[in-house]
């Protein structure tokens, strides 16, 4: 076996299309867009490169052919985060079902970050933010994978804990019909907001980028920000944020919390778009945009997909939560509603009052994704990410 440097085009098609062969009869897998992909690795769009580097290998048998992938990463804003040593990351790992293979792809992972002084890496993670290709998936293979979320085969768990890797976090995908009751303990919650008269709940009549990203930015700070390792959302971010979002938004799956006319929740979803994506086979070319909007036409996506979710401290325990989602409820459970099902963002086990709020809407987990951490030292305690208090 030889491993190989993704540098030319050449390799970097190898790169990209191994999925491709490896999940050809798996047809919950939904292939994904190959800019996607390699937005991760240019420096001129993935804004990590400002503070880190990274680096991308293929696997080849003896023959020449493309039997396994994977990347490493280092990030400066994240090594000494929370963690008690050094810390890198791997992801975009796929593989044969070989274990050599696959301990070859984790010890040239390993020895490359350890050139660079880190003594621990977590994956499979992403080179960039956390909801976008995080974590292995270990439960819900029978289900497709959400827009940017992995998918892979149930043998890849077994090769990272044969390697020495430990469950850093669970990542837990929550889903459910669009149809069907909410926990009584919602409906109790929205009764003690909606008695109140200050509060009131409701989306946008129309989609107002300026006054949108305003809003998001302003109860996204309050809610999430300076919270552990997430930074404040600049406005020329939350406008940008949105812009980018505008052509696939559905007013009906955003939702406000306004009190005295002042937002202070948000409940904000999108049209899940692996749903149109499956149908275009990784491009997005002029051929697969006319797709795409032929598509979006048809309606043929009957799937919301859930992403931003919360309350700003002082009006939390006010029954704002469960007031929210009510709201869309009521709107959303009729014959006219285009969407059917509906699944959340993962949530983390390290946050439990989340995990309590999502289980009010749905108990079922569809999804499990772990995120794994290695300790180079294994002779080292290892610790669990901290629950969020």
């Amino acid at each position: 076996m030889k491993l190989v440097e993704v540098k030319s085009p050449r390799q970097v098609r190898e790169f990209l299309n191994l999925p491709v062969k490896l999940y050809r009869d798996v047809k919950q897998w939904i292939r994904p867009l190959d800019k996607d992909i390699e937005a991760v690795f240019d420096p001129k769009k993935n804004k990590a490169f400002q503070h880190g580097e990274c680096s991308r290998w293929i696997l080849q048998n003896n023959q020449g052919e493309t039997i396994g992938r994977v990347a490493a990463f280092i990030n400066q804003k994240t090594v000494n985060k929370g963690n008690d040593q050094p810390t890198g990351g791997m992801g975009f790992f796929e593989c044969i079902n070989d274990r050599n293979a696959a301990f070859a792809l984790f010890d040239q992972c390993k020895n490359w970050l350890a050139e660079r002084g880190m003594e621990a890496m977590d994956g499979p993670i992403n080179f960039g933010n956390r909801d976008r290709w995080w974590g292995l998936l270990i439960e819900g293979f029978d289900r497709e994978p959400n827009y940017q979320c992995n998918y892979n085969f149930p043998y890849y768990k077994d090769f990272f804990e044969a390697y020495g890797f430990q469950v850093y976090f669970y990542q837990l995908t929550f889903g459910r019909p669009i149809m069907g009751p909410l926990d009584p303990r919602l409906y109790e919650k929205a009764e003690k907001a909606f008695a109140d008269p200050n509060y009131s709940f409701r989306h946008p009549d129309k989609i107002d980028v300026h006054k949108l990203a305003e809003e998001i930015r302003y109860v996204y700070n309050r809610a999430w920000a300076k919270r552990g390792e997430i930074p404040e959302l600049t406005e020329y971010q939350a406008r940008v944020l949105v812009k980018q979002m505008k052509p696939i938004l559905d007013k009906r799956l955003i939702w406000f919390g306004y009190y005295k006319s002042e937002p202070v929740a948000f409940f904000i979803s999108l049209p899940e778009l692996n749903q149109i994506f499956k149908h275009l086979n990784g491009q997005f070319n002029l051929l697969a945009k006319l797709k795409f909007l032929w598509h979006r036409w048809r309606g043929t996506n009957k799937k919301a997909f859930g992403v931003l979710f919360g309350v700003v401290p002082e009006h939390q325990g006010k029954g704002v939560d469960g007031a929210i989602i009510e709201a869309f409820r009521r709107m959303a459970q009729t014959d006219s509603f285009p969407y059917k099902e509906y699944e959340m963002n993962w949530i983390g086990d390290f946050n439990p009052k989340m995990v309590r709020v999502a289980e009010q809407v749905t108990p079922h987990v569809v999804k499990r994704h772990a995120t794994y951490r290695k300790l180079f030292d294994e002779s080292k305690p290892f610790k669990r990410f901290p629950i969020i208090s």
